[in-house]
């Protein structure tokens, strides 16, 4: 085994495309004020089979709720990741990020921004908060087939906490 991949001993020179680890089910915790965009994430995903669970939050303050089992009703099973919008009323996703990381029993939590903002001040302030990626909402469209691929790809390999 090298670099996560295992040899193909029939073929050493190639390597497998087969991940050593087997596929992990996770959650989505996907944090947006608009409905609109949020159901567009959503069927974009299951068009593209990412078929895991979903839990939506209109805000960070119902997001927090939902991560610390506080919530009357929404619920998220571990392991996840959350996609979050910055651009939001009541905690916005840069006060969200800000006490995710002040957390201790959630600053690991895995972040990909989802942002109708594409400024360069913006991006750099949530890559300081940690993030694992940033997307502009206007150019996701097109690509929502790729992030479900890469969604369904990242959860073969990578063990999530």
């Amino acid at each position: 085994m090298y670099g996560g991949l295992a040899f193909n001993t029939a073929n050493p020179h190639r390597c497998c495309r087969e991940p050593v680890t087997t596929s992990q089910p996770f959650s989505i915790l996907l944090i947006d004020d608009d409905d609109v965009a949020a159901e567009a994430v959503v069927r974009g995903l299951r068009k593209h089979a990412c078929l895991c669970p979903i839990v939506l939050a209109e805000n960070g303050h119902v997001a927090l709720q939902i991560l610390r089992s506080q919530h009357a009703v929404r619920r998220i099973e571990k392991p996840y990741l959350a996609f979050l919008d910055l651009n939001m009323p009541r905690m916005n996703g840069f006060e969200f990020l800000h006490a995710l990381r002040a957390d201790n029993a959630l600053r690991a939590t895995l972040v990909f921004v989802l942002s109708t903002s594409g400024t360069d001040a913006d991006r750099a302030r949530a890559y300081e908060e940690n993030i694992a990626g940033y997307m502009v909402k206007a150019k996701l469209g097109p690509q929502l087939r790729g992030l479900a691929h890469f969604l369904i790809e990242y959860g073969s390999i990578i063990l999530l906490p």
